[in-house]
């Protein structure tokens, strides 16, 4: 499975915790930047690991920046792009389980390496529900 990652400066620091863990985990990953801790634009980095996702080229994507916000804003305006911002484990859980979700994102100025590395073991491990679930999701695709 290859995985895209990418943050903006304030998520470089845990992007080396998240490519360190996948590493780990046998995942193959693409490192989308940036590569160095200097000022970046996170849409920038966001679009990067989008279109790898909804291009197929990568399976699924990690993004972080300093609230997760905005690179989940960002990754979002993909066709087919379900990016969803977890905070703690059981967000994780919930969205691949209930939102088949294709990027999680990170908000590196408010957790720690414990949250990300079992957020990130919870979201691998969990297959997504479909059913009702699948109904919903289905609604949300881009209308125009």
């Amino acid at each position: 499975m290859n995985i895209a990652v990418g943050s903006d400066h304030a998520g470089f620091e845990f992007k080396k915790t998240v490519i360190a863990w996948l590493a780990g985990s046998g995942y193959e990953i693409e490192d989308m930047g940036p590569y160095d801790e200097g000022s970046v634009d996170y849409p920038d980095f966001a679009r990067k690991v989008a279109l790898a996702v909804a291009e197929g080229k990568s399976d699924s994507g990690i993004l972080l920046c300093g609230t997760g916000i905005g690179v989940s804003i960002a990754a979002n305006k993909i066709k087919g792009i379900r990016a969803a911002l977890v905070c703690n484990p059981e967000f994780a859980t919930l969205a691949r389980q209930h939102n088949n979700a294709n990027i999680i994102c990170f908000p590196a100025r408010f957790t720690d390496k414990a949250t990300i590395e079992q957020s990130l073991h919870n979201w691998f491990a969990t297959d997504f529900e479909g059913g009702r679930h699948e109904l919903r999701v289905n609604k949300i695709e881009p209308c125009c």
